[in-house]
């Protein structure tokens, strides 16, 4: 894999990390959008289509040339993911958390729709697009929960 392909696949080589490289990959994906997203939500989800579409296509030819689906040391679909979770939870620092966790536990345990996207799609549309419904899922439960709190905190504290 060329410098350039690898780099940009495994977010400057954040996928060899030896435990969890998703989760570290959301991460260092949340720290990266944290200042678009305090700028502005659409430029960051914007800028998820953008790199979206240019993973598919790199994710494509790696794994043509490896024939390796999912390679866990590609990360860029998880940063994919957690910046459309955060574009649509919004800006503070709770929503920023929940889209976290949120978009974590809906990359591991692939449900519903998830899933089947994950098992059924193959290439770099199956790897990024199950991200790309994780990031929409945990960024609507993300807005529930701060929703919640707000009219339970109005109306009960």
């Amino acid at each position: 894999m060329d410098s350039v392909r690898e780099n940009f696949l495994t977010l400057f080589r954040v996928g060899y990390f030896k435990k969890a490289p998703g989760t570290w990959g959301s991460f260092f994906g949340l720290l990266l959008g944290i200042p678009i997203l305090y700028f502005s939500a659409f430029s960051l989800l914007l800028l998820a289509a953008l790199i979206g579409i240019i993973a598919i296509k790199q994710i494509d030819i790696y794994e043509e040339n490896t024939k390796i689906h999912d390679a866990k040391h590609i990360v860029i679909d998880e940063v994919v993911g957690i910046f459309i979770a955060m574009s649509i939870a919004q800006f503070s620092i709770p929503s920023i958390i929940l889209s976290f966790i949120f978009f974590r536990l809906y990359d591991i345990y692939k449900p519903s729709v998830i899933g089947k996207i994950d098992s059924n799609v193959n290439g770099g549309l199956g790897v990024v697009g199950d991200d790309v419904l994780a990031g929409f899922f945990a960024g609507i439960t993300s807005l529930i929960f701060i929703s919640l709190f707000k009219i339970i905190s109005y109306y009960y504290l």
